[in-house]
């Protein structure tokens, strides 16, 4: 029994044993994985930190950081680091916008559309104004009926003017014009002499009050008189329908038995400027196109050039110090057309061709050394200062190339027209400068879009 309790003691001892073993063994197992674990935190703390280590060496070795000397200050080195002020500002955006375009450029591109599509037939009959029986063939047009249609379908001129042959009554006279109006495909000037005075066709047919002749105005030495009856003109011509005057007289009466006679304003230049400039005024403010004629002054002359030759004795130096200086106040004051007449001027020609005729007078003159920029139109083409010695196409072509724009009544319309048209297609004429003659013509025309 005891033997029994023995053994029974050692075998309890030996467990005892064997299981302090084990705990021995997984105690000693834990330390190991705690100590791998730490190990493993610590190399990878490591590793972090000499990654950021790398990287801050990376970033050093581009963009070196000066030390600053003993004489530089802070803002200095933040200056040298970071650049000049200036570097950071936003860059400048380049101002695509583009300008809104001006009511002159508008209109002009408006004009220049109308041009491009006229038939080379249009632009040519664009550029005469002549009577309604030079296209009709009536011995006196008084009304606007189917010839009148078919007449201005054929051939398109810019305008037509009307003498006191045409006017028999008030309702008459707004009928023709209206109808006339309706039936040509492009815009007409109506034109009328009506300067006052004398010449006044629809004062002599009965239709007005006469606002007064220039000589009697220009006796007061009074502006306001003289804008006072372009604006008596203005109204009633408004009134039937006429949009252009051929006026006023800018002619100075300078010389005994001159030709102008009491159509001129005066003598002296300076009150005869300030009647036309304010006789334009009255007329132009009013929605009536002025004409200054008879450039560069028919009023030195005793000659008349409805019968022949005319001639001047005045000198290159008399001119500009007078007759130069009552074209240029009317011009200033915004005279819509200046007429150049048929009187020859020696002392810029050289010789005996007529104003309308000659380049010097035309371009180089009223054109380029008074800056004249509307539309130049001939005197009238029948008179005989033109008939004596030129045909009607002849003297339609030289008178464009001389830098008129438009051609008054011509002896012969369709031969002036046919012939500028031939011109035109030789080359005799640029169909360029046919365009340039239509630009300042429709600039008048279509004034009005302007405001539109």
């Amino acid at each position: 029994m005891a033997e029994n309790a023995r053994s029974s003691q050692a075998k309890k001892t030996d467990t005892s044993a064997v299981d302090l073993i084990r705990r021995e063994e997984r105690r000693r197992r834990r330390k190991r994985n705690q100590v791998f674990a730490y190990l493993t935190l610590i190399l990878f703390v490591i590793l972090i930190v000499a990654g950021v280590v790398a990287a801050v060496i990376l970033i050093g070795k581009k963009q070196p950081v000066k030390q600053p000397d003993d004489n530089g200050s802070l803002a200095e080195e933040i200056d040298d680091l970071v650049g000049p002020e200036e570097s950071l500002e936003k860059p400048e955006v380049p101002d695509t916008t583009v300008p809104e375009p001006t009511p002159e450029e508008k209109l002009d591109k408006i004009i220049d559309a109308a041009i491009e599509v006229m038939p080379l037939e249009d632009k040519v009959a664009g550029l005469f104004i002549v009577t309604p029986e030079a296209i009709t063939g009536a011995g006196t047009a008084i009304q606007a009926g189917e010839g009148t249609k078919d007449a201005l379908n054929k051939w398109a001129v810019g305008g037509l003017i009307y003498f006191q042959k045409n006017i028999k009554s008030a309702e008459q006279l707004k009928e023709m014009i209206s109808n006339t109006l309706l039936y040509s495909k492009y815009p007409l000037f109506i034109a009328v002499d009506e300067e006052g005075g004398q010449v006044s066709r629809l004062v002599q047919a009965g239709l007005a009050e006469n606002a007064g002749g220039a000589h009697a105005i220009g006796a007061t030495a009074d502006p306001a008189q003289a804008y006072q009856a372009g604006q008596e003109i203005a109204g009633y011509l408004g009134e039937y329908g006429f949009n252009l005057d051929f006026a006023p007289v800018a002619d100075i009466n300078n010389v005994e038995g001159s030709v102008i006679g009491d159509r001129s304003y005066g003598s002296d230049s300076t009150i005869v400027s300030s009647m036309v400039a304010s006789m334009v005024q009255g007329l132009e403010e009013n929605g009536v196109s002025s004409c200054l004629k008879h450039f560069p002054g028919i009023g030195s002359s005793v000659d008349d050039t409805h019968v022949g030759l005319a001639s001047t004795e005045r000198t290159a130096e008399q001119f500009r110090a007078e007759e130069f200086t009552v074209f240029q106040a009317g011009i200033g004051a915004g005279a819509d057309f200046v007429m150049v007449s048929h009187m020859a001027a020696t002392p810029f020609t050289g010789d005996n061709t007529p104003c309308t005729l000659s380049r010097e007078v035309v371009t180089d003159i009223l054109r380029e050394e008074l800056g004249f920029d509307g539309v130049i139109i001939t005197d009238a083409m029948n008179m005989g200062a033109i008939t004596e010695y030129y045909d009607a196409d002849e003297a339609a072509i030289l008178a464009l190339r001389a830098g008129c724009d438009m051609i008054l009544m011509p002896e012969d319309f369709e031969k002036a027209y046919e012939g500028v048209l031939e011109a035109v297609r030789n080359g005799t004429i640029s169909e360029e400068r046919i365009n340039d003659a239509l630009r300042r013509i429709y600039r008048i025309k279509y004034a009005d879009k302007l405001t539109d």
